[in-house]
Parts: C-alpha cells; sequence; structure tokens
C-alpha cells in the first residue's frame, strides 16, 4: 500500500517574531534555502509522491507560492486548517485526503542532518501502527519523551516531564497506519486547548499497539529561536555547503573556501569567507563577509565586516564596524550616520531585539 506525507506548515512561529510577521515560520531561509524545501527534498528521496500541506488561513498563500517555485515531481494538495489546535487536530482535517493510507507526518520547520529513508523502512518491515524518529538529547524536560525497550517498541510517551526516564525526544516526524485515526477519535483537548499527538500514540500504546522507535544518528535542529536559527544556518552551511561562483567577482577581491555566489551577485574590493552563501543580485563592496554567513539576494553590503549571521532578501548594511550573530530581516536597513553625532537611532518594531 503506497505511503502518503503530511506536511504540517502552519502555526505562528511567535518565537521567531518579528520575521514571522510578514512571513511562515516554514519559509524562513537556512543557507538561503526556506526550510520546508530541506523537508520536500527529504521526503521526495524516500520515494514518496503524494504530499498533503497543512496551512493556515494567514500564511497559506505564502506557503503555496514558495513551494510552486521549486520543481519537486511531487503531487501536492493544500489542506486548511483554520486554527491551530494541535498535530492530531492536523491529521484529523486531512482525514479525507490521507484516506486509509499510511503517511509520514512530517513538521515543516524541522532541520534533519539525513533523510527518513531508514525511519519508513523501520515502519514496513515491522509492521507497526507508528513509528517514531527519535533523538538523544542533553536535556530531555523540554520535549516529549520516549521510552523504549531493547528492541526499539515504545513502552511509554510523556511531554516534558520534570524526571525524564529517558534521554530520547520526539524529533517531530512519524510514520502512522491509518489505525492512527481511531487514537485520535477518542481525544479530548489537552490544558492548551489543544488534540496532542502524543496523547494519540499513547492510546495506541494503552490499547495493546505496535510502535516503533527509530533513533536519528544525524542532527535535528529546532529553528525555533534567533539563536537556533543562526546554529542551524552555520551547521547546514558547514556540512552542505560547496564552492560555487556565478556572480562577478573584481580583481581585487577575494573569495576563500566554500562560497557560493550567486547569479547577478558583484563583488568588489572585498573579502568572502566560506562557508558562505550570497543570493543573486547581492552586491557587496568594501567589505569582508563570512565565514557562516547567509545574505540574501538583492542586498547591498558596503564597508561592513559580517559574520555568523543570517540576512534576508533586500536587506542594506552599511558601514557597520562589525555585525555578527544576527539576523536581518527582509528590506532591512542597519546602517551608520557619516557624520560624528554618537546617539543611536532607531525605528524598532513590535518583539524586535537590539543589542548595543
Amino acid at each position: 500500500m503506497p505511503i502518503k506525507a503530511l506536511v504540517l506548515a502552519g502555526g505562528s512561529g511567535t518565537r521567531l517574531r518579528p520575521l514571522t510577521y510578514t512571513m511562515a515560520k516554514q519559509l524562513v531561509p537556512v543557507a538561503n534555502k526556506p526550510i520546508i524545501y530541506y523537508v520536500m527534498d527529504h521526503i521526495q528521496a524516500a520515494g514518496i509522491s503524494r504530499v498533503g500541506v497543512i496551512i493556515a488561513p494567514e500564511t497559506g498563500e505564502q506557503i503555496k507560492k514558495t513551494v510552486a517555485n521549486n520543481s519537486w515531481n511531487l503531487s501536492i494538495e493544500y489542506i486548511l486548517q483554520e486554527q491551530p489546535l494541535g498535530l492530531a487536530h492536523a491529521v484529523k482535517v486531512a482525514r479525507n485526503y490521507l484516506g486509509n493510507d499510511s503517511f509520514v507526518m512530517y513538521l515543516g520547520d524541522n532541520l534533519l542532518g539525513q533523510g527518513i529513508g531508514d525511519l519508513i523502512q523501520a515502519f514496513q518491515t515491522s509492521r507497526a501502527d507508528a513509528c517514531i524518529l527519535l533523538k538523544e538529547v542533553a536535556d530531555p524536560r523540554m520535549f516529549g519523551v520516549a521510552e523504549v525497550d531493547e528492541k526499539g517498541r515504545v513502552i511509554h510517551l510523556v511531554e516534558k516531564p520534570q524526571h525524564p526516564s529517558s534521554n530520547l525526544a520526539l524529533v517531530g516526524v512519524y510514520v502512522f497506519s491509518s489505525v492512527i485515526h481511531e487514537a485520535i477519535d477518542q481525544l479530548k483537548p489537552s490544558w492548551r486547548g489543544e488534540l496532542e499527538i502524543t496523547e494519540a500514540i499513547q492510546w495506541l500504546l494503552d490499547n495493546h499497539g505496535n510502535v516503533k522507535s527509530c533513533v536519528l544518528a544525524s542532527w535535528w535542529l529546532d529553528t525555533g529561536k534567533k539563536d537556533d536559527l543562526l546554529s542551524a544556518n552555520r551547521i547546514v552551511l558547514d556540512d552542505w555547503g560547496k564552492r560555487n561562483v556565478q556572480g562577478d567577482v573584481d580583481q581585487e577581491s577575494q573569495i576563500e573556501g566554500r562560497v557560493s555566489l550567486g547569479k547577478g551577485a558583484s563583488l568588489q574590493r572585498s573579502t568572502i569567507r566560506g562557508p558562505t552563501t550570497i543570493g543573486e543580485g547581492t552586491v557587496i563592496c568594501d567589505s569582508f563577509i563570512g565565514p557562516f554567513t547567509s545574505v540574501g539576494c538583492n542586498c547591498k553590503i558596503q564597508d561592513a565586516v559580517i559574520e555568523h549571521a543570517v540576512i534576508l532578501d533586500g536587506a542594506q548594511v552599511d558601514r557597520v564596524q562589525r555585525l555578527e550573530d544576527s539576523v536581518i530581516g527582509k528590506n532591512a536597513v542597519v546602517k551608520a550616520t557619516q557624520d560624528n553625532h554618537r546617539a543611536v537611532r532607531l525605528m524598532i518594531g513590535e518583539d524586535a531585539e537590539v543589542l548595543l
């Protein structure tokens, strides 16, 4: 029986504000590539061809437009979740699309260092009702945690335990048989007012369901906050960055290491040190960029030093002595004045952060 995929691309992304006031959290770029693109890459590589994407009313059109810009060989259907009432509620909303097929549920803001083929194989060979992806973490109290036996069978799940009996956290990628719908039908909203997928899996366990696990050998990155996003950008550039210079580089500029310079980008009297990626149409003058920096498309960087940063499309950085550990939103402007006036002049929106 074929396996479908259900990608969750709703939610409000409150921890990444102010970026997520104007874009879905699944579209925030890591190494100049929207997070959801990595998810779709893994789904296609696993041999899945039919994908349902859960979208929210506020950001659904953005998701559709961005996904349509890529050329996956996937049949994609969009499913509207009117309110963010939990992961299990998203499955409930997608019931007609999923039918009686087994499916992978993949949170659209997750970044994994490897694909999901092993997880699907573990599900199929064990004929499980569910198979969940787990990762060893240093502090399990921040996550849903699974207890498993020596054969990888899940015994018990608990959400954010104060005294965890395991260090295996739920990553946010699951494979379910159609039995999960019966489990979800039994649920009542949690204290958060949501239908919790962990409770649905626990219902399977309580009713003698076969729930298997697969432990992720590579990295797993949560991109929910600014520092998480910067860490994800650094790791992805370090692991997957390649040298690919397509833009214009003058004789006074230098490119060192694994640097991607997009078409129409221009480098003038500047140095770029990899791993770094520069988007199409960006102009960089009299500056040093990198390492571990992503600069989006059509940006303007002049007389600046930038390291370990994520700069989104259309941003401008002008005469900044040193910018590091920073995320600069679309079309934002960061510049120093040319006079000797030492006061800082700011126009800061809601939920912004400035460290001086």
